[in-house]
């Protein structure tokens, strides 16, 4: 009896796709697995969840770059918790992000609004509304002037990085803090902090108030913390990126790339990224590429590098990835060899195991 004769098609289509079952398995971790059998969506987070685990097995500088309202919609306690875990090495956050950290670790809070709440009433009892989320106008001003009184204790004859900004500011957070965010987790696990639009971002306000109230002369040395990333991009082995919202901030971990021309070093890419944006993207950004849409993404990468594009708001999805990575992470964690900084002073140290 003759052979039956395999299709064109038959060499592509081996790998069904598995539907989601619904079982009685409490843990998320396990839930992710089964979402890997599935596509789109489903099967992007369950390989981001994949993906940041072989970042931490593999001893890679991994960095998170986040931007918007990531604070005021929930995910400070979270992000707290993985940065005091070291499940990330590097912060390159936006002000707004920073801003929003220092607002609650001083005990404020953001609340949701009601779709019956109009912009006129809430402008008259000065509340600003994001979205769905509502901030006192006059607690924000009470965090710029919390803000400019750490300014005002500084050595003001020498300028700073925003970095080393960020160190103090954290240090200052962690006396008074009843509980860990951003800033404080990142002062106690050593993890040096970047910031790419202050100047674009509340953050600033709170620096030019002090200097306009109090007559500060207070001076930011920008080029300070691009030549510091630069030395991390230059002594790392290999990265993993992590992008929370769109990439206006991981464009400055490109940017150190970009510059390895001035040290004479050739520029690697990322070996992992994963980019959690709800933003409307191609298809052809989960194929992994060198240049296109799938460069735009996730930066410069190395060929082969292993990504993942969630398609959901971080709201959304980091809440599951997190806490699957508190069930499956912890011998990872413990074996791993993190990067190590000395953030106090003008200049960062940075050893990579």
């Amino acid at each position: 009896m003759a052979a039956k004769q395999k299709s064109k098609a038959s060499k592509y289509l081996t790998v069904p796709t598995r539907p989601i079952p619904v079982d009685r398995d409490r843990s998320v971790a396990g839930l992710l697995e089964k979402m890997e059998g599935a596509g789109f969506g489903a099967k992007q987070l369950s390989e981001a969840h994949r993906i940041w685990i072989d970042m931490l097995d593999d001893n890679v500088t991994v960095y998170l770059c986040a931007s918007g309202n990531v604070i005021s919609s929930g995910l400070r306690r979270l992000l707290g918790y993985i940065v005091k875990n070291r499940f990330v090495d590097v912060l390159v956050l936006s002000g707004t992000v920073l801003f929003q950290d220092i607002h609650e670790t001083l005990g404020r809070n953001h609340y949701q609004a009601h779709a019956s709440m109009t912009d006129k009433e809430l402008l008259s009892s000065n509340i600003m509304r994001v979205g769905d989320i509502l901030a006192s106008n006059e607690e924000y001003h009470e965090a710029d002037e919390w803000l400019g009184s750490v300014i005002n204790q500084l050595d003001l004859t020498r300028e700073y990085s925003i970095r080393e900004l960020m160190h103090l500011v954290g240090r200052e957070l962690a006396e008074i803090a009843h509980e860990d965010g951003i800033l404080t987790a990142a002062f106690k696990s050593r993890v040096p902090i970047f910031c790419p639009d202050l100047s674009q971002t509340p953050l600033a306000v709170g620096i030019a108030r002090c200097r306009f109230e109090k007559k500060v002369d207070f001076k930011l040395d920008i080029t300070q913390d691009n030549l510091e990333l630069m030395q991390i991009a230059q002594r790392t082995r290999n990265s993993g990126v992590i992008t929370l919202g769109d990439a206006d901030s991981q464009s400055m971990v490109n940017t150190s790339e970009m510059s390895a021309y001035i040290t004479q070093t050739k520029p690697r890419g990322h070996k992992y990224a994963i980019s959690i944006n709800n933003a409307a993207l191609p298809l052809d950004v989960r194929t992994p590429s060198i240049n296109g849409n799938h460069t735009r993404i996730f930066g410069k990468l190395l060929p082969n590098a292993l990504t993942a594009h969630v398609p959901s708001d971080p709201s959304i999805a980091l809440p599951m990835l997190v806490t699957a990575l508190s069930q499956t992470a912890a011998k990872f964690i413990k074996a791993r060899k993190s990067p190590q900084f000395t953030l106090a002073g003008k200049e960062l140290g940075v050893e990579i195991p």
